[in-house]
């Protein structure tokens, strides 16, 4: 029988969540809207359906010890550190490279780390049904998302004919994948009822049908990570492997790398919650709120405001007067304030930052 395992793909950066969130610790490594990382809780989501010694984590190099230490239950060697980031179609190549040197006919699911969901019986029904779907026949099985709103922050899917049933759950074709749209094509997807899904990132498949999708759609990429497995088979450590030859794979999705392109792709309706928490104002309503909208996590007093978010650190007290709609993120070494609707805009303000453009100084 084939194994079930799991990738959890922990990339980033630490920029949307500037300045609590920085290259050593990014978003997957905070408790952004729980007690735990949502690393941490991406790994208890799978207890009970995926054996733990079968939970792989793609990490980059720097983060791996973090990782380690957060993620204890884990092999040591499942947590796997990426000499640099080459992006998801590469991450995917890689983990069906490890899984494929275990099990060849294993079946893995693909997960983002940094995802909130709390309904933890609805997502083990659904992956258990996008695993069977998977092992019946050679498919590139993805979750699509119910749309709750008009988004413009993510990829679309429209699902095509229905394809077969599984558990109780409908699987159907996909149509196409859609970049993200404008608001005007967002609403149009809403209103369509049910035609079309948020593309969440969750991906299940047999580890041949994704390595021959990577060989007939991404074949520079299949040839790379052939040259990596007999590197391997040779007795070559893996962190030697990759230093040497990750670096010259394409910086692209698998979505755009494969998905796109296959055939055989089909999807299944999340019968979970589910929140990308993208954004800071996405954090605000995962926390408790007073009766002026005001989230708050931490020490902090507001009078006459409505609508702000309020995070510090330490103990240290942040007081607000009169403002409304305000982001302000207090951490040991730096403060952000901007409004709500500059949110989208801290990555760019961080990426400066990093070019070097220094901060301003005055003293009185």
């Amino acid at each position: 029988m084939p194994q079930r395992f799991a990738v959890i793909i922990a990339g980033g950066h630490g920029e949307r969540f500037w300045p609590a969130s920085r290259r050593q610790k990014p978003k997957h490594l905070l408790s952004l809207v729980d007690s735990k990382p949502l690393l941490v809780q991406t790994v208890e989501r799978l207890e009970g359906l995926v054996p733990a010694e079968n939970i792989f984590i793609l990490t980059q190099q720097s983060q791996r010890p973090t990782v380690l230490k957060l993620c204890s239950s884990l092999r040591p060697d499942r947590v796997v550190g990426e000499p640099v980031g080459r992006d998801t179609a590469a991450a995917v190549g890689l983990a069906t490279l490890l899984v494929r040197r275990i099990d060849p006919e294993g079946v893995f699911a693909v997960l983002p780390s940094d995802h909130v969901i709390r309904d933890k019986k609805g997502f083990q029904c659904t992956l258990n049904a996008a695993f069977e779907a998977a092992l019946q026949e050679p498919l590139l099985v993805t979750i699509g998302i119910p749309p709750k709103e008009a988004s413009t922050a993510y990829g679309y899917l429209q699902k095509g004919a229905l394809h077969t049933h599984v558990r109780g759950q409908s699987v159907y074709a996909v149509h196409r994948f859609i970049e993200k749209p404008d608001a005007t094509t967002a609403r149009n997807y809403l209103n369509a009822r049910g035609g079309y899904y948020w593309n969440a990132g969750m991906f299940v498949w047999q580890t041949s049908a994704i390595e021959q999708a990577l060989v007939t759609c991404a074949p520079k990429l299949a040839q790379g990570l052939n040259t990596i497995a007999k590197r391997l088979e040779s007795g070559v450590a893996l962190d030697t492997v990759l230093s040497e030859h990750y670096p010259k794979f394409e910086k692209t999705s698998i979505d755009y790398a494969v998905m796109e392109k296959a055939g055989k792709v089909v999807t299944l309706e999340a019968r979970f919650d589910w929140d990308d928490v993208g954004s800071w104002p996405a954090v605000a309503q995962h926390l408790q709120s007073d009766s002026f909208d005001n989230a708050i996590c931490g020490q902090a007093f507001i009078q006459d405001g409505r609508g702000n978010l309020v995070v510090s650190r330490d103990n240290h007290l942040v007081a607000l007067l009169g403002v409304e709609n305000l982001i302000v993120i207090h951490t040991d070494d730096a403060t952000l304030v901007c409004p709500k609707s500059k949110a989208q805009d801290i990555k760019q303000l961080v990426q400066q930052l990093s070019n070097g453009k220094k901060p301003c100084q005055k003293w009185l």
